[in-house]
């Protein structure tokens, strides 16, 4: 969307996110981390990466203009569409979701787990490199055939950072309530750190700190 700032008598005119499918892992990620600073702080830092106002402009607009952005954004992300993209495509390649949770192998879920229970935000694009792998095959009605995990995922977890924040949390949230009750059949944590993700997923910066400013 486009947004109209009239500083010293002139009308200058920039680019506000349209919709949140518009933000990357990658900048997702950044949001999470703005949102442990200063509500003003993470309002600056949240403009400045989902907009092309320079820096040095944003804080030198008023707190209304601040919070009418910062409403904007968070109406997006509720706005988002939630449904799962079983395939995504990234720089031309196309990758699969995980096509049969149930047949989930134990290296897979062990390495889920090591990586949810340490730091499940940092480690969002590797989760998301073993549930989106590269499709082999495809046949009809949709069904599709993906690459074997061998453990590999450091090149492809880069290549997840270019995924949509939106299609992220839709797979976080997919995993999360079709694959609780598989998973709770193993003594783990994975749940409770997945239960924990499920909530951060129904937040967003601007519900947490109000109008984004001090």
């Amino acid at each position: 969307m486009k947004v109209k700032i009239k500083k010293q008598g002139k009308v200058k005119q920039f680019k506000l996110i349209s919709k949140w499918s518009d933000v990357t892992l990658e900048k997702w990620l950044k949001l999470i981390e703005f949102s442990s600073k200063s509500k003003a702080k993470e309002a600056k830092e949240t403009i400045a990466a989902l907009s092309d106002i320079p820096k040095k402009l944003i804080d030198e607009l008023s707190l209304r203009d601040v919070a009418v952005m910062m409403s904007k954004i968070s109406e997006l992300q509720q706005e988002q569409d939630s449904s799962l993209k079983k395939i995504i495509e990234v720089d031309g390649k196309e990758y699969g979701f995980h096509p049969n949770l149930d047949d989930i192998s134990l290296g897979e879920y062990a390495d889920l787990e090591t990586l949810i229970k340490n730091d499940v935000e940092k480690s969002l694009p590797e989760v998301m490199a073993i549930l989106y792998r590269p499709i082999t095959e495809k046949g009809e009605n949709g069904v599709y055939t993906i690459a074997a995990y061998d453990g590999n995922i450091s090149i492809r977890a880069e290549q997840m950072k270019k995924m949509s924040a939106q299609q992220v949390q839709n797979a976080l949230v997919f995993f999360y309530h079709l694959g609780k009750g598989l998973l709770t059949t193993l003594p783990s944590v994975l749940m409770d750190q997945l239960k924990e993700m499920n909530q951060l997923l129904q937040q967003n910066p601007s519900q947490k700190n109000g109008d984004g400013s001090e």
